[in-house]
């Protein structure tokens, strides 16, 4: 993490709206906390510069859709930044197989070959986890150490400074994140998480998909 706010590589459109949030006790507790994981040898996901890649990817004013994860794959090579996503020539993960198959069901679309969603986030899909970092081989490891208040600050900032936009929430986590959500101004759809041990829950056949432009996940 950088150590200062002039060090933040982070898109103008953000850093306008959550420049104070790094000045808060919790993001200067969570900046240390992560210098005693490097100092401890330990290997953090993803690379420190894709801990933002979301919000660089996706600019405040180009926030179309927000799509709310948890943690960052925890595996080698897998988290860059985006929610649900891998980069190109990595696995496509279980979830979002799942996700193709809700898209391909839905939209008719194919199911990619790539698990990679750059294109989306590019195209103004904001592709958000609630903890931006995680220990390799630990799922949920830095939960609880100061990211959550900042995504709540990003969706706050989404909610205040954008309209009409929608927000897909799977599983109950990101549905108690979102509850800050103004549903007059936006659109929130809820649904299962698509892990295997929920998809088939309701979230496969939920639609969410055709509930957007296309030409967003094509």
């Amino acid at each position: 993490m950088p150590k200062n706010i002039s060090n933040i590589q982070l898109d103008p459109s953000w850093l306008n709206v959550l420049a104070n949030e790094f000045e808060q006790p919790y993001m200067h507790k969570l900046k240390q906390f992560l210098t005693e994981q490097k100092q401890r040898g330990k290997t953090v996901y993803p690379a420190e510069k894709d801990i933002f890649n979301a919000l660089n990817s996706t600019p405040l004013d180009k926030v179309k859709v927000v799509i709310l994860g948890q943690d960052p794959y925890h595996g080698p090579g897998q988290a860059h930044g985006l929610s649900f996503s891998v980069p190109e020539g990595v696995r496509t993960p279980p979830s979002l197989v799942n996700i193709f198959k809700e898209i391909h069901q839905s939209t008719g679309l194919p199911i990619p070959q790539s698990g990679c969603l750059q294109h989306w986030a590019n195209n103004g899909i904001l592709l958000l986890n609630a903890t931006l970092t995680v220990e390799a081989h630990q799922a949920g490891s830095h939960q609880k150490k100061g990211w959550e208040p900042f995504t709540d600050a990003v969706i706050q900032a989404v909610n205040d400074h954008c309209n009409n936009v929608t927000f897909m929430l799977w599983g109950g986590y990101a549905q108690k994140k979102g509850a800050i959500i103004n549903t007059q101004k936006h659109t929130v759809l809820k649904a299962p998480h698509p892990s295997p041990l929920s998809a088939y829950r309701g979230f496969i056949g939920c639609g969410h998909f055709t509930q957007i432009d296309i030409d967003l996940i094509k």
